[in-house]
């Protein structure tokens, strides 16, 4: 994270430019609060770029005096997010003292103004943070967010914290505010008659509930990383003329050279599919609008991640056709462990020509995947599955076996290329693999 001296004693923390590709950067979430104390390298927020999310450290040991980026804003690269006062240097600035008729005041807390109309719980004074999304459904739910225990980093509460306090019955709503767009409303008084005011009781009785949370619904917007993933997947949808080609391919050989590598199937599979792909240019490229750009023999192989409830994501191992299986494994090793713990930098999810995913690690069978555009093919790899198949021996003799297969599903772009040539690139690859 970058950093500056604006004096003997505070350094400003600034959005860090994690990659040539970076312009700006949102703040997700404070990890700490004014006047916590943070040491050289500790993560003190969570920012997002328009690829990944990552953690941000502290360039130096003080005390955070000032944060300047809300939740959820967008800044520039090098914009001020916080002030840290060094260790040993000026103390953090007091609050301002009180006027002497404070007592005749009303208290309303800034953060309270703040927020009077744009649906949230303010921001308590106990120095921890809350996402847009807890304040929104505490809001909703007249939950005193400082009533919540919290398992997130400084006892911050989380969605799911939150969530699980309702559930419990402990934050049962109280009076929920009436905002013009909230779903939660006080029911009306009954009429005398029993019924709903000027509403026979037949028709009371078989009215359904209007409010979605009468249903036993949450309602929630999507997360960043959902509205990330869901956005460029309805683009490529939109823009890309999508088609897809299986083959079924016997993996005893890629079985035995696991066993002998000690490695899984994946990099086993992804080296083969560099070798190949190479001799089939129009599928190792992108389309930008009418441009299409082959990248011949360099392969930018994109591997799919899964990050469990965050999503996924895909970074690329830049030529990696210099790469053995064991160089892959180690790479796509180092790659997964740097996404799920956010050390990824821009530069690590940019530039794939190609990419493969695997759902078969988790025991899909078959499925239709969705091209990463500009890219115009996209491997997906599913389960490995022992079967009974005809072989034919050398002799032309056919016999039924027992083999570990598994199904290539290829996406591929009907702009780029026709099924004749996605078809020999699947059976081309087959070959190798088998």
């Amino acid at each position: 994270m970058s950093s500056s001296t604006t004096d003997q004693a505070l350094v400003d923390v600034k959005m860090p430019q994690m990659g040539t590709s970076m312009t700006e950067g949102t703040v997700i979430a404070w990890l700490k609060g004014v006047g916590d104390e943070v040491a050289v390298d500790e993560s003190i927020c969570e920012i997002s770029t328009d690829k990944i999310d990552t953690e941000c450290p502290s360039p130096v040991a003080g005390t955070l005096v000032e944060i300047l980026a809300e939740v959820e804003e967008t800044v520039e690269v090098g914009t001020v997010l916080a002030r840290i006062s060094l260790a040993g240097g000026a103390p953090a600035p007091a609050a301002p003292a009180a006027p002497a008729d404070a007592a005749a005041q009303p208290a309303a807390p800034a953060a309270a103004a703040a927020n009077e109309h744009d649906g949230l719980a303010a921001r308590p004074d106990d120095l921890r943070r809350y996402s847009p999304l807890v304040r929104r459904i505490a809001a909703d739910h007249g939950v005193d967010l400082t009533q919540v225990p919290g398992t997130g980093r400084g006892d911050r509460v989380t969605k799911k914290d939150l969530l699980a306090w309702l559930e419990q019955g402990a934050g049962e709503r109280a009076e929920p505010p009436l905002h013009s767009d909230s779903p939660y409303r006080p029911d009306p008084e009954p009429a005398a008659n029993g019924g709903a005011p000027g509403v026979a009781p037949a028709q009371a009785a078989i009215a359904p509930p209007t409010d979605l949370d009468q249903l036993g619904g949450i309602s929630e917007p999507l997360s960043r990383i959902r509205r990330s993933i869901g956005g460029a997947m309805l683009r490529s949808q939109q823009t890309t003329a999508t088609c897809h080609t299986m083959v079924e391919c016997d993996f005893s050989g890629v079985e035995r050279g696991r066993r002998e590598l000690g490695v899984t199937a994946l990099p086993l599979v992804a080296r083969a599919v560099i070798d190949v792909i190479r001799r089939f240019p129009d599928l190792n490229a992108t389309l930008d609008g009418d441009t299409v750009t082959r990248f011949g023999e360099r392969v930018h192989l994109g591997i799919a991640v899964s990050l469990g409830e965050d999503g996924l994501i895909v970074p690329v191992i830049h030529d990696a056709q210099e790469l053995s299986a064991e160089g892959i494994a180690a790479r796509i090793k180092d790659l997964a462990r740097r996404a799920r713990s956010k050390q990824l930098a821009p530069d690590d999810v940019a530039g794939a020509s190609f990419t493969i995913t695997s759902p078969g690690a988790f025991g899909a069978t078959i499925a239709t995947p969705v091209i990463n555009a500009p890219q115009v093919g996209i491997l997906d790899m599913e389960a490995i599955i022992k079967r009974p198949v005809v072989v034919t021996d050398d002799d032309g003799q056919d016999s039924i076996a027992i083999r570990p297969m598994c199904n290539f599903v290829l996406g591929w772009d009907h702009r780029a290329m026709d099924g004749v040539y996605a078809a020999q690139f699947l059976s081309a690859l087959r070959n190798a693999v088998e």
